[in-house]
């Protein structure tokens, strides 16, 4: 005999989290979600402070070009005088070829010049998804390096190294690691949950939804994995080894961080103290210059000190531009040691205690 039977419903449980199971996974993804969205942040960090040194680096060889081009400009006066001269048998022809080498020198020193500035230019517009030869134009306007203040904040907080969202990000870790050990620790006591269903029910389609044709169920259940507590407390050494891992990575980039920090602050430190000599023998070399030029034309000097005062003049020009460079580089890499600035966290950056 076949009969037909229309059913319809749905059923629900819930678990009781006696144990803390149930809330312990809520933390671990809590976690792993914080985790994740202090690594986007930490790309972010990384991504301002790269758009920023490759900026430094455009402007700095545009500085250098400027400067190398100052001097090819001069240096072809000299070995047009020093030419004239020689052809009039004021000097030997010696004088001229020594000219010649000291212009041929800076001249070779353009194209790597040339190259350096294109190349941070193309890097740039692709830090800013564009493509490589976009800003090509838009910055071929010469411009200063970006000025620097003097110095940072002095004895900066330790808690200011927990904004650095690889900090904030391995701590989320450990206490997702540690969460896990609650969980795999739950396991080993029973779960009890109520369950229920409702629905209906009939022979007939048409009665299915009328008053008889109810039906329900609630009740208790219980489930214990008695026999796998080996396997269970495997799996929670497990999980304290895990945990125990990410405590020490926890701990390794903290002291990365102070590390970074202390670097950081050092080199910018220094790099401004080198950029004060440099500046002053920039001032020198260019009265060396002024005076080796006016002895040559009165006959009091040889035309080897004036070559000697241009080539210093440029070398200290050049390395003073450097040091410009160097130290707007070194703020921009505190900038990001810091984890995005030096200014004082609010309470809502900084992470919680690592839980263990």
């Amino acid at each position: 005999m076949i009969s037909n039977v229309y059913q319809g419903g749905f059923d629900a449980s819930w678990e009781l989290d006696l144990f803390g199971g149930t809330r312990r996974s809520a933390e671990a993804a809590d976690a792993q979600l914080a985790a994740a969205g202090f690594s986007r942040f930490d790309v972010q960090v990384t991504l301002v402070a790269e758009v920023a040194r490759n900026y430094t680096a455009a402007r700095s060889f545009q500085r250098r070009l400027a400067i190398a081009q100052q001097n090819l400009k001069a240096q072809r006066e000299v070995v047009a005088l020093a030419r004239d001269r020689s052809r009039q048998g004021l000097i030997s022809s010696l004088e001229p070829e020594q000219a010649a080498t000291v212009l041929a020198q800076t001249e070779a020193q353009v194209p790597a010049l040339e190259y350096g500035l294109q190349a941070s230019i193309h890097h740039l517009g692709v830090l800013l998804g564009q493509l490589p030869g976009t800003l090509l134009v838009e910055l071929a306007a010469p411009a200063p390096i970006p000025a620097v203040p003097p110095q940072v904040p002095a004895g900066l907080p330790s808690d200011l190294l927990l904004r650095r969202p690889d900090i904030r990000m391995a701590e989320r870790q450990l206490a997702a690691a540690t969460a896990q050990i609650g969980i795999a620790t739950a396991d080993l006591f029973p779960k009890f949950s109520l369950t229920g269903n409702l629905g209906t029910q009939s022979a007939n389609s048409g009665n299915l939804f009328t008053p008889g044709s109810s039906t329900w169920s609630v009740g208790p259940a219980f489930q214990w994995r008695i026999f796998d507590a080996g396997r269970i407390r495997a799996h929670i050494r497990v999980q304290n080894a895990r945990q125990e891992e990410a405590l020490a990575g926890y701990e390794k980039t903290v002291l990365l961080g102070f590390e970074d920090v202390e670097n950081a602050l050092v080199a910018y430190a220094k790099e401004q103290a080198r950029n004060v000599p440099l500046g002053a023998a920039v001032a020198s070399s260019r009265k060396s210059l002024e005076i080796s030029r006016d002895q040559y034309a009165n006959g009091l000097t040889s035309f080897l000190n004036v070559l000697d005062a241009e080539r210093s003049l440029y070398q200290a020009q050049d390395s003073l531009v450097q040091s410009d460079q160097a130290v707007a580089q070194d703020l921009i890499a505190l900038y990001k040691a810091l984890g995005g600035g030096w200014e004082e966290p609010g309470a809502a950056l900084v992470p919680a205690r690592p839980k263990v």
